[in-house]
């Protein structure tokens, strides 16, 4: 009788070892005929939404925001092709207007499991005053479907509205948005220290926006490598200023009919001093 149940507990076992290797098997088939996932990797802070500015690019007339889209399944040793599309309805950008079309489909290159979805937005004059933004999402190819719909979706919001930093009143006075955007131009910094040490070094950087103010041709004369233009279409009586690339993004120059002098004007209609 102990032998008999020993024989019957090997065989017992032996059958509970082959059904479990018969199951992993059969996991390991339906894994591998899974079609691979596609998913926007995004971090913690990028999750809620990718935040661009132009602010302090008013010569770049257009930029590619950069998504980082990554797979969750195998590689393989050929290109593949996923898809995007932009959710008109949630977001407040227009096509054309403040983005471009998407392409009909994007490339995941052979061996990758990892790219980008380029998103290329526009400078437009807008933008200085409010913001926009887009909901680009991800959906299923021949190539990718989707596994989690709470991870393929990423929303850009872009601008190019300046405002006004701690240090301003300290060294340049009264603020405006237009009298930022100058002293970005014309100093090429885009902050200033509030320590009293360093009173000579932004007092310097006070003097190159002053020169600017005071005397605009002239500056336009003496740094043609920085690519800005004065041009009139009222036989001097006003000009607009503007980087040669983007000339949609002006900035008025009016003259005073009391003093003789040229101002920019900023964007409550004073002239910016």
């Amino acid at each position: 009788m102990k032998t008999n149940s020993t024989f019957k507990y090997n065989i017992g076992s032996f059958l509970l070892v082959f059904l479990l290797l018969a199951a992993c098997q059969k996991a390991e088939l339906l894994t591998y005929n899974h079609n691979t996932g596609i998913y926007f990797n995004l971090s913690n802070a990028n999750r809620d939404s990718i935040v661009y500015t132009f602010a302090y690019n008013i010569n770049k007339a257009s930029d590619t925001i950069y998504i980082p889209v990554s797979i969750s399944g195998i590689r393989e040793d050929k290109d593949r092709v996923y898809h995007a599309y932009i959710e008109v309805d949630s977001s407040s950008a227009q096509e054309g207007v403040h983005y471009q079309k998407l392409a009909e489909s994007y490339v995941m290159n052979s061996g990758d499991g990892k790219t980008t979805l380029p998103l290329v937005i526009y400078n437009t004059p807008d933008l200085e005053e409010n913001s926009v933004s887009v909901i680009v999402k991800l959906k299923e190819s021949a190539d990718f479907h989707i596994e989690n719909p709470n991870i393929i979706r990423a929303k850009v919001v872009f601008s190019a509205r300046l405002e006004q930093p701690m240090w301003w009143s300290m060294w340049l006075g009264e603020y405006s948005r237009t009298k930022h955007q100058l002293f970005l131009i014309a100093t090429e910094q885009t902050t200033l220290t509030m320590d009293g040490l360093d009173a000579p070094k932004n007092l310097f950087f006070a003097d190159l926006l002053n020169m600017m103010l005071n005397n605009p041709f002239q500056w336009v004369d003496k740094n043609p490598e920085k690519g800005y233009v004065l041009s009139t279409d009222d036989n001097g009586v006003t000009y607009k200023f503007y980087h040669k690339d983007n000339p949609n993004r002006t900035i008025l120059l009016r003259k005073n009919t009391g003093s003789g002098l040229f101002r920019f004007i900023d964007e409550l209609g004073r002239e910016v001093r």
